[in-house]
């Protein structure tokens, strides 16, 4: 398997997730959407790594790696490497507590919808980022 068959795959698990998270937002299912949301950014980030050239380490926010190789990067998409190198750092800060919460921090009180929303934006960002360094299957 090379590094561009992975990355294809990362994009299509992570279009594929994406297309669950307005469901979870209809549910008012919030903390699912925040866990969900990250689950899409880290594949998707992961994907746009290993299309450059860069193998990724084993770990939840890979954003600062991003911003590290933007020059390798598309000029429509090194214009968001910011956004979605913050994007990456913000789920993955939430990532543990949207899932387990904590004894003061029950999920599926605590997140809005709001929060959800945003996340779900975010996570079309940068599976929309992903697509175009990502090349696509037979192509």
């Amino acid at each position: 398997m090379t590094n561009i068959t992975l990355a294809q795959s990362y994009l299509e698990k992570a279009t594929k997730r994406l297309k669950i998270l307005p469901v979870l937002l209809a549910e008012k299912a919030y903390s699912d959407v925040i866990r969900e949301a990250q689950e899409i950014v880290e594949l998707a980030l992961k994907g746009i790594l290993r299309a450059i050239g860069v193998e990724p380490p084993k770990q939840h926010d890979v954003g600062y790696l991003l911003l590290e190789f933007k020059e390798r990067l598309p000029v429509e998409v090194r214009a968001e490497t910011e956004r979605m190198a913050g994007i990456s750092k913000w789920l993955r800060k939430e990532r543990e507590f949207a899932f387990y919460g904590d004894v003061d921090f029950i999920p599926t009180e605590e997140y809005t919808e709001e929060e959800a929303v945003r996340a779900m934006d975010d996570a079309g960002l940068v599976v929309e980022m992903a697509t175009r360094v990502i090349p696509p299957r037979g192509g």
